[in-house]
């Protein structure tokens, strides 16, 4: 029969606690909580308001019943959580009139947060969803972004996004944070990098400080990691972000994640973690098509309040295709160039701002290509280019190929007769000046080898 009093029994309770918890979070949700009054089996306790009571039941609530049942050393203790006008408990004090009561239920038990119940998130204020441009590569991600952000945790959970660099991943990832905090402030957000989420890892263990760091992440609404291929093959990453994962999808908590691939193509990722990913959504993003990088473009340029012209932009949009980070570096670029001469920039000299990554842009092209797209206008197959036949429907082709080798790579004669089927180089040199005289006296040649190099530059 237990012959605590409340205040005895939460005292004790509390020194458990503190051995567990770090003295922030002991400061910050155990000290305001209150001994009310006790029964045979039953402690009664006071909290603040509503939300402090349910973050206590869905944070605490386990590790406080595991307490109070080793302090009264009944293991069918319980007890109840009430909202109450709180006044400072003493062993003569110990009752306050209650609004409400509610039982524990026993859940599995989370890490509470080091930060309370509001997040240090990390979250760029630039990075909404009023700032992404949506097109045909990207509508679908940022459709489902969207709906987390509505209903974080039911819609999509976890959200899995991937594609190539810089095409806006962080982006989405952001504004879903930024959209669940303008929803509720209250709501803890946190995004991180995997390559952080592993650095401060490595620095818990070395400094004894993992319940710490699990405390950090294991009690956040949401969860935002960016670029979890980084992860793979770092075994203690992997197992620690695996039970931070379970913990937050137990508790109906939003998990996004990016990365470069899909979960089942990351190399050395664990199986168990490949299958979690794709419990809920997988989408990618693709590189933007021409609209969607112009609209990207005069989208930057109107919000930074930038004097560009739109047919620079279109020039920008129609050269560089890589990614949407180089597509607004090659932006600030020309209008630094702008700043500096002091006039206006046209495509003339956008083009001189920017030719070394326009060339950089520019599709690789190589022989085996240029091989392939000759045999393809001619209708003949690419393995006639390096064969030894010599009819004249073969012969002519392997002739433009050479000529077309000549010029639009950088390699010698020797190196071009070597790919096409071990060639001496005057035999390439004969091929080549032969088109070449065509090109000059024939327009019609010329018009071909103009519509072959187009089709090849592709």
């Amino acid at each position: 029969m237990n012959k605590l009093t409340a205040f005895e029994a939460w005292s004790k309770a509390i020194i458990s606690l503190q051995n567990e918890l770090s003295p922030h979070v002991y400061e910050r949700w155990l000290k305001p909580i209150q001994p009310l009054s006790i029964s045979e089996s039953t402690l009664l306790l006071g909290a603040p308001d509503d939300f402090f009571k349910n973050w206590i039941l869905d944070h605490y609530g386990h590790m406080i019943a595991i307490a109070l049942k080793e302090v009264t050393g009944d293991p069918e203790f319980k007890f109840l959580l009430e909202i109450s006008k709180l006044e400072t408990v003493t062993p003569e004090n110990p009752i306050v009139k209650s609004q409400s009561i509610s039982s524990v239920q026993p859940s599995i038990p989370a890490v509470p947060s080091s930060n309370g119940n509001l997040s240090d998130p990390a979250l760029n204020t630039k990075y909404t969803f009023e700032s992404f441009v949506v097109g045909p590569s990207n509508r679908f991600a940022h459709a489902a972004s969207m709906a987390v952000a509505e209903t974080p945790a039911k819609a999509y959970n976890p959200l899995f996004i991937y594609g190539p660099v810089g095409l806006g991943k962080t982006h989405l990832m952001q504004a879903i944070g930024q959209e669940i905090l303008k929803r509720n402030q209250n709501t803890k957000v946190m995004y991180i990098t995997s390559e952080k989420f592993t650095n401060q890892l490595i620095n818990a263990i070395k400094t004894g400080t993992t319940l710490k760091f699990r405390e950090k992440y294991r009690s956040v609404d949401c969860l935002l990691i960016d670029d979890i291929h980084f992860i793979a093959g770092k075994e203690a990453t992997m197992e620690e972000f695996f039970h931070t994962f379970n913990t937050l999808y137990d508790y109906h908590k939003q998990i996004v994640v990016s990365s470069d691939k899909p979960p089942k193509d990351i190399s050395n990722l664990e199986e168990r973690l490949i299958s979690r990913f794709e419990w809920g959504l997988v989408t990618d993003i693709q590189p933007p098509d021409y609209e969607t990088r112009t609209a990207i473009l005069r989208k930057k340029a109107e919000r930074e309040h930038l004097d560009i012209p739109d047919a620079v932009t279109s020039f920008i949009a129609d050269r560089i295709k890589s990614n949407i980070r180089e597509l607004e570096g090659a932006l600030i670029r020309v209008v630094a160039y702008s700043k500096l001469v002091g006039k206006n920039v046209d495509e003339a000299a956008a083009y001189d701002v920017l030719k070394d990554l326009i060339v950089e842009n520019q599709k690789k092209i190589t022989i085996d290509l240029i091989q392939r797209k000759v045999a393809e206008y001619f209708e003949v197959r690419p393995s006639d280019m390096t064969a030894k036949r010599r009819s004249r429907n073969i012969v002519y082709p392997r002739h433009v190929a050479m000529f077309l080798s000549r010029e639009m790579t950088s390699l010698s004669l020797p190196e071009i007769g070597e790919q096409f089927g071990g060639r001496d180089h005057t035999t390439v040199l004969h091929a080549y000046q032969k088109i070449k005289k065509d090109v000059k006296r024939d327009p019609k040649a010329k018009s071909l080898m103009d519509k072959l190099s187009i089709e090849i530059k592709k």
